[in-house]
């Protein structure tokens, strides 16, 4: 699972600390409270939410809510942060199926060999690639 770094979870509090002591100057210490309780609790079920998970088994790849059989996978490739930067940018294909996450500057990239799928590649964020890269050829 790759889970959003420290440093984001932690600059997201501090906006929400900020509009808490909004509410708090402009309503009181009730407002204030429950709003902090809410919010507290909206980031703590976001920083599961927007959890990348990748599997790998016998039969297909997994990445989030997308599967695919090992059959279909043609060529997989490991990236470098510069080739990651490129390929998500500039370098796109609005085609492909991307499963990244901004924080993460490493992945590989999953060909797709079935003719039926007009998806050209996956573009998979992962921290561990090189891994990830041994498991789908093995």
């Amino acid at each position: 699972m790759i889970h959003a770094p420290l440093w984001l979870i932690a600059f997201v509090y501090f906006l929400i600390l900020s509009l808490v002591m909004s509410i708090w100057a402009a309503l009181g210490n009730t407002p204030a409270l429950v709003s902090l309780g809410i919010l507290s609790i909206w980031v703590v079920v976001m920083y599961f939410k927007t959890a990348l998970t990748i599997e790998v088994d016998e039969k297909e790849l997994r990445v989030g809510a997308a599967r695919i059989e090992h059959a279909y996978i043609g060529d997989v490739v490991a990236l470098t942060p510069v080739e990651m930067k490129s390929i998500r940018t500039r370098d796109a294909d609005p085609s492909a199926y991307l499963a990244i996450r901004f924080w993460s500057s490493k992945g590989l990239i999953v060909k797709i060999s079935d003719p039926r799928d007009p998806t050209p590649y996956w573009l998979i964020t992962s921290n561990k690639a090189t891994e990830l890269v041994k498991a789908l050829k093995a």
